[in-house]
Parts: structure tokens; C-alpha cells; sequence
């Protein structure tokens, strides 16, 4: 498994594990589909609670800045990005 395909398969369940969405799992998500609105479906509840959880996870803090968090939160994908940014 490549590093990529790992981080995504761990922010999957972080998701999952993080606002308690049962009936999901990691194969359920699409890493390209948008996470908030039509895609998965979050709000902004679920966005403050992921935003804490990958900060525990990664130790990443993010920005009070919606325009840049929107790009950040857009998809599994976005969020991979911003990680191995961080993290390299």
C-alpha cells in the first residue's frame, strides 16, 4: 500500500470515527466526492469536529480562514494534500 493510498484510507475512518457516522465505511467514501452539500452530506458541526480531529491526528492546526478551510475540506483528496503539505 502507498503512503498516499494509507493517508486516505486513515482519513476515511478518521471521518468515519470522528462524527460517528455509522453504516459507513472507508470503501463507502469517495475520495474525489465532495464532503460537504451533495457529496457526503457534512455541515459546519462536522467540519469544526473533523478540524479538531485532524489536529489531534496529524497536529495540523487550521486557519480561521473559511475560504481556505472550504478548498481544505473539499474532498478526501484536498484533505490528503493538505496533510502531506503539512507533514513533509
Amino acid at each position: 500500500m502507498t503512503l498516499v493510498s494509507n493517508l486516505d484510507l486513515q482519513i476515511k475512518q478518521l471521518i468515519i470515527d470522528s462524527l460517528n457516522l455509522e453504516d459507513i465505511t472507508p470503501d463507502d467514501i469517495d475520495s474525489d466526492a465532495p464532503l460537504f452539500g451533495d457529496g457526503l452530506g457534512l455541515d459546519s458541526i462536522d467540519a469544526l469536529e473533523l478540524g479538531v480531529a485532524i489536529k489531534k491526528a496529524f497536529n495540523i492546526a487550521l486557519t480561521d480562514d473559511s475560504e481556505e478551510n472550504r478548498e481544505h475540506f473539499a474532498s478526501v483528496n484536498a484533505l490528503v494534500a493538505l496533510i502531506q503539505s503539512r507533514t513533509a
